[in-house]
């Protein structure tokens, strides 16, 4: 969800000579999705972005996924992967198909490289830590619950503050946007949405590099990482302008929705993309009718996968998750409050829980090297023991 936003200097007429102080033009660059029928902007460059010295495959992309066992609920225990490195190359992948793949990543390391994803946006949630990504259009600030939105084919890097770090990635071959029901016909969110658009920050600073060199950009597509050098900086843009930038959503600033009677799951939904949603549970009062079980009730996903990354607080219908853990819940069997949850939600009247949900409307696998994460206990934690 972006609106219409300039940065540095761009000519008064698209498409139009745009010098420099020599005399020698700026590269003009248009970057647009859907067949330049969806959104786009364009951007000047002091080099043309093409001016590139030597491409190869850098390595290719796989995700060897376990051997199809018996349909269950799953928990990851992510806080138990210590695994460090860069935001990209030290991704840990846990879930995925064709729509998406589902990492977390404990980068301590800045990039020394730089990364475009040619293949689809991506997001990236920080649950905890500071830094800044340096993008092709400015740089942005990142603090923890961020949501970090990276559109396709967009140069950046991540380069973490000093200290401990942790990001859930979603990398997707498709878009992320928000949901259609809050915008009206033009694009602009309505009254009743849970944010607005002074909720959404593109990057704060247009950092423009004209150094000349080796620089090398990889680049995910085809199933592959290729590496590019360069023979200038990357982020050599002057200025551009349009409706196609990276952005960062803070999930504090979700306003839940709430009622006299347990809301359904797409109260909560924060973006959307192809087969798949993204919600945020956040803290919010709970249901306030006289009778009600603020608990939810048990229910099937007929036709969706159900992933959680429970970020902070006391989840009010789990035991057992931890920060950092990833429950899914597949799509064929029904899931819900755990035994005595139900009941010990009557009369509460809020909760301080923080999570990411992810649904996803095809079956999602799990990596077979996410299994050493994995608490093999977690389908029968639901079975009612005797007093």
């Amino acid at each position: 969800m972006t609106y219409y936003r300039q940065m540095g200097a761009v000519p008064m007429k698209r498409h139009t000579t745009f010098r420099k102080e020599d005399g020698s033009l700026y590269r003009e660059q248009v970057m647009g999705t859907k067949g330049f029928s969806g959104n786009q902007s364009i951007l000047y460059h002091h080099y043309p972005p093409t001016d590139v010295s030597h491409a190869e495959v850098h390595s290719k992309v796989e995700h060897v996924y376990e051997t199809q066992g018996a349909l269950r609920h799953r928990h990851l225990l992510t806080s138990e992967c210590k695994e460090t490195g860069d935001a990209v190359a030290g991704r840990q992948y846990m879930l995925g198909n064709e729509d998406l793949m589902i990492a977390i990543a404990n980068p301590t390391e800045a990039m020394d490289y730089f990364y475009r994803n040619s293949d689809g946006d991506e997001l990236l949630f920080v649950h905890y830590g500071t830094g800044k990504v340096e993008t092709m259009f400015g740089t942005l600030h990142y603090q923890p619950g961020d949501y970090i939105m990276i559109p396709i084919g967009t140069i950046y890097r991540v380069l973490p503050d000093v200290g401990e770090s942790k990001m859930l990635v979603i990398e997707t071959t498709s878009w992320i946007t928000t949901p259609k029901r809050y915008r009206n016909g033009q694009g602009q969110l309505l009254e009743h949405s849970p944010f607005c658009e002074r909720d959404f920050h593109g990057p704060s600073t247009l950092d423009t590099h004209a150094e000349l060199g080796e620089f090398e950009v990889r680049t995910k597509s085809r199933g592959h990482i290729h590496k590019h050098i360069f023979n200038h900086h990357p982020l050599d843009v002057v200025g551009w302008d349009g409706y196609l930038y990276p952005w960062i959503f803070n999930i504090a600033d979700f306003e839940p929705i709430t009622g006299r009677l347990h809301m359904p799951p797409p109260i909560h939904q924060t973006f959307e993309g192809n087969n798949f949603v993204v919600c945020s549970f956040v803290p919010r009062m709970y249901d306030y009718h006289p009778n009600a079980i603020p608990a939810p009730y048990f229910h099937s996903n007929v036709d969706s996968d159900e992933v959680l990354y429970y970020v902070r607080g006391n989840f009010m219908s789990r035991k057992g998750v931890k920060e950092g853990s990833i429950t899914l819940h597949p799509s064929g069997i029904p899931h819900g409050p755990h035994p005595g949850k139900i009941e010990d939600s009557i009369g509460k009247k809020e909760t301080l829980e923080l999570a990411v949900m992810i649904d996803t409307f095809r079956p999602l696998h799990v990596v077979e090297k996410a299994r050493t994460y994995e608490d093999g206990n977690y389908m029968y934690s639901w079975i009612v023991k005797p007093n």
